[in-house]
């Protein structure tokens, strides 16, 4: 099923759905409500969980706990509500539900728990399942090793075709499948890949040695989750193996992982480019969060301005001569803005999806810069001719108008640009560079030019 196709269903089945689930509530149905809950699936209750009340969260919750789902269904929700609902379980309850969930899910939910209720749960965790959380804890939760899975299948170089084939169909159950395995050698040294087609296609006799591929494409512990999203987007693979500095074989991170940090990447980065903060769950804050979160953004655009406002004042005589100039003010601020928000966003999705090359730094400045310069001739040629028809006095406001266009847009596409490649030379997030911050100082830049080529021009 297609993207779209699933947001329509969320947006019709789902309604229906939610008020099914809230009738059901309203008359005490417990049982129904029960039967209604096993036959949906987690994601969609995780959806409608989304739209209940808290009240309604936590009376559907305590029934939806006695199910077998709610290890996946914890997983799919919104970290905020889920935090929420967990906190009203025992430890002891929480240590049974992780144990039947995949390492990797288990300990995103760790990690999103208070430590001191996240402790006492490790606390009544079998050994076994204890140690092997705490193996994938001492990882960034944003890196490859964050995100892995430690239950993956492997087998060693020796093994004949049989022989791996049966130990496939033996461990199928207890590890997670995907379309390659992946095989070591000595102490579990990743030595190459073999796909199951491969594995079934080849004869029972043949050693796997002698059928794998060894140039494996593979990542470090450390690596940012990004870039092996773009490891796994780039060479179209469903897995990518987790190696440690030893070349040992650790784990793997499949796609649907990496999909999950696709949204959550370009969630954060639209975030910032709006000056809205990088919290992926803001929808779900209250009012007053959710104020508190944007209020520091905004505060670029505050100063900007306040800035803009005391260059305008500083130029009061020369706007007392020429009323026309005032007129042209928001055009000159708005078209700079909103290039330089173009170059910006075109160059921060660039450098996400990887098509940007870092060594080409001044290679897009100047492509952009020339964008700017053909924009700006022809806007500033629209705008200089209106104003020139529009304000018979002064004769040259069409001249002061066009040019101001045309500098405002050069410079805003050119420092639209530059901004996020200088960031991400310095390894800052270049989305932080859109959104208020290249806006406010292209506002401030754009309003100075306009008026020091009105002073020039118009001998004010």
């Amino acid at each position: 099923m297609g993207y779209i196709e699933k947001k329509e269903l969320i947006g019709n089945e789902g309604m229906v759905l939610l008020d099914m689930i809230r009738r059901l509530n309203r008359r005490n149905a417990t049982d129904n409500l029960l039967k209604l809950i096993v036959k949906t699936h987690p994601a969609d209750m995780a959806w409608v969980f989304r739209h209940l009340s808290e009240q309604e969260r936590d009376e559907v919750f305590s029934i939806l706990a006695q199910t077998s789902q709610v290890g996946e269904f914890l997983s799919e929700l919104d970290e905020s509500i889920m935090v929420t609902l967990v906190e009203s379980l025992t430890p002891m309850f929480m240590a049974d539900v992780l144990s039947k969930m995949a390492s990797n899910n288990a300990v995103d939910l760790i990690e999103a728990l208070p430590d001191d209720f996240a402790t006492n749960i490790r606390k009544h965790m079998e050994k076994a399942d204890r140690e092997e959380v705490d193996e994938l804890l001492q990882y960034h939760p944003e890196t490859a090793g964050g995100i892995m899975s430690p239950d993956f299948m492997y087998l060693n170089e020796e093994l004949s075709v049989g022989e791996a084939i049966a130990k496939v169909q033996k461990r199928s159950e207890e590890k997670k499948m995907v379309f390659y395995l992946y095989i070591t050698f000595g102490d579990g040294k990743l030595a190459g890949v073999v796909s199951l087609r491969e594995l079934l296609t080849n004869p029972p006799h043949r050693q796997l040695k002698n059928i794998m591929r060894t140039n494996v494409i593979a990542v470090t512990t450390d690596m940012d989750q990004e870039e092996v999203a773009h490891v796994i987007s780039q060479y179209n693979i469903l897995a990518v193996p987790v190696v440690d500095s030893s070349y040992i074989l650790i784990g793997i991170v499949t796609v649907d992982d990496i999909i999950d940090v696709i949204r959550e990447e370009a969630t954060e980065d639209f975030l910032q480019m709006a000056g809205a903060g990088k919290d992926r769950e803001i929808l779900l804050k209250s009012t007053t969060e959710n104020a508190m979160l944007r209020a520091p953004w905004l505060f670029a655009s505050w100063l900007g301005g306040v800035m803009a406002l005391l260059i305008i004042g500083s130029f009061e005589e020369e706007l007392s001569k020429v009323l026309a100039l005032a007129a042209f003010i928001p055009i000159v601020m708005g078209m700079g803005g909103n290039i330089a928000t173009q170059s910006s966003t075109i160059v921060v999705r660039g450098i996400a999806t990887g098509r940007i090359n870092m060594d080409d730094f001044f290679k897009l400045v100047f492509k952009e810069m020339r964008v700017g310069v053909i924009l700006g001739v022809l806007y500033g040629g629209f705008l200089g001719v209106l104003a020139y028809f529009g304000y018979a006095e002064p004769k040259l406001l069409g001249v002061v108008v066009g040019l101001s266009i045309f500098f405002c847009m050069v410079m805003a596409a050119t420092v639209g640009t530059m901004i996020p490649l200088v960031l991400k030379r310095f390894d800052i997030d270049a989305a932080i560079a859109t959104g208020p911050f290249v806006t406010t100082s292209i506002d401030i830049l754009g309003v100075l030019a306009y008026f020091m080529i009105a002073k020039f021009f118009l001998n004010l």
